[in-house]
């Protein structure tokens, strides 16, 4: 039987999440960066500055609101090219 890793459920649980976010807003390309100083989640999604903050909102409200992730606060944010 494997013993539960706690670290891993956790990174799984971001790749999860940019990857359901990836798809919602049918970006090629999207990254998460942790601040474990701030313990802020930053998840920077292609195109992402073509939506408005209430579509952003309406789209990744959902996504964001199923998951039980322990940061101050999850911020997504264009894409750096």
């Amino acid at each position: 039987m494997e013993t539960p890793d706690p670290i891993h459920d956790f990174e799984e649980d971001i790749k999860f999440l940019v990857q359901a976010l990836q798809d919602s807003f049918e970006a090629d390309a999207a990254q998460a960066k942790v601040d474990d100083h701030n313990n802020l989640l930053y998840i920077e999604i292609e195109g992402l500055q073509e939506y408005s903050d209430d579509e952003i909102e309406e789209i990744a409200g959902p996504i964001l609101e199923e998951l039980d992730l322990d940061f101050e606060e999850i911020l997504l944010v264009p894409l750096a090219s």
